[in-house]
């Protein structure tokens, strides 16, 4: 089971921390409506090509990331954040290392259709 934030100011940066030639993941809280991931990338690590079958949120908290959304490449710094849509394929690269919240919305189900 995953630890979840109960109450109170929190420092992401303390959350998940660098490690040597690799990605680190923590999920702090999973709902019906979605979850809240943090992670961390040492340099040169990343995340290949995908797609997600939900709208992705990613606000990075330190360092510098080049993320790739249907093709275009936006590089994204600590203090900015960046929508991932639905569907899109999108990869992650390390510049340097860089810690990133990953918020992940899961759409409500289609209402019946009459």
């Amino acid at each position: 089971m995953s630890e979840q934030i109960i109450a109170g100011p929190q420092a992401l940066n303390s959350f998940v921390d660098y490690q040597a030639g690799a990605v680190v993941s923590k999920e702090v809280l999973r709902t019906p409506a979605g979850t809240v991931t943090l992670f961390a990338f040492d340099e040169g690590q990343g995340l290949s090509e995908h797609t997600a079958p939900f709208d992705v949120l990613v606000q990075i908290v330190d360092g510098e990331a080049d993320i790739m959304i249907a093709g275009q490449t936006y590089a994204v710094k600590a203090g900015e954040m960046i929508k991932m849509p639905a569907g899109k394929p999108h990869a992650l690269q390390a510049k340097k290392q860089f810690k990133m919240m990953l918020i992940m919305l899961k759409n409500p189900p289609a209402p019946p259709s009459a």
